[in-house]
């Protein structure tokens, strides 16, 4: 009669142990897309600071800048 507990035990330890992998797995995952998600903002900034740059210029051509302080 004991053997049968321990056996249900066993079988929810590894259900809960799949569930741990899939998680750690998905965790992963979301992390080297994080990553992916990161890399491209920075290009986006670095873009955008080129182009703040361009209009700085631009403007200090046309006269259009503020004197600097």
């Amino acid at each position: 009669m004991t053997s049968q507990p321990d056996n249900l035990m066993l079988v929810y330890l590894r259900r809960i142990d799949e569930k741990v992998d899939r998680l750690s797995d998905d965790v992963r995952e979301v992390n080297g897309r994080m990553a992916a998600v990161e890399e491209n903002l920075a290009g986006v900034h670095r873009r955008i600071d080129r182009v703040e740059l361009r209009i700085e210029r631009i403007e200090r051509r046309l006269d259009l800048a503020d004197a600097p302080h």
